[in-house]
């Protein structure tokens, strides 16, 4: 059922495209490649096991607990809302 201004289904098309932004930006933070010998923010040697466990990686476990922390309250909300709610 529609409400307002917004067509049939909007409500999961909001929820369907949270979804697939927050699949992408994981997908896009996924390492590739060599990992790194030195963290790249604060040049302290990153672990054999770190680096073997995770490829890819470039920082160190301190410092990528602090960009996990900035990075987690920004993509908790969906951005693209319906014309609908745009009006209330």
């Amino acid at each position: 059922m529609a409400n307002g201004w917004a067509s049939d289904g909007a409500v999961q098309e909001q929820i369907d495209s949270t979804v697939n932004d927050e699949i992408s930006r994981v997908r896009q933070s996924l390492g590739q490649g060599e990992s790194a010998t030195e963290c790249e923010a604060c040049g302290e040697p990153i672990p054999e096991a770190r680096r073997k466990a995770l490829k890819g990686v470039r920082y160190c476990v301190a410092c990528q607990e602090k960009m996990d922390k900035q990075q987690k309250g920004a993509g908790l909300f969906n951005r693209r809302g319906s014309k609908d709610s745009q009006l209330r």
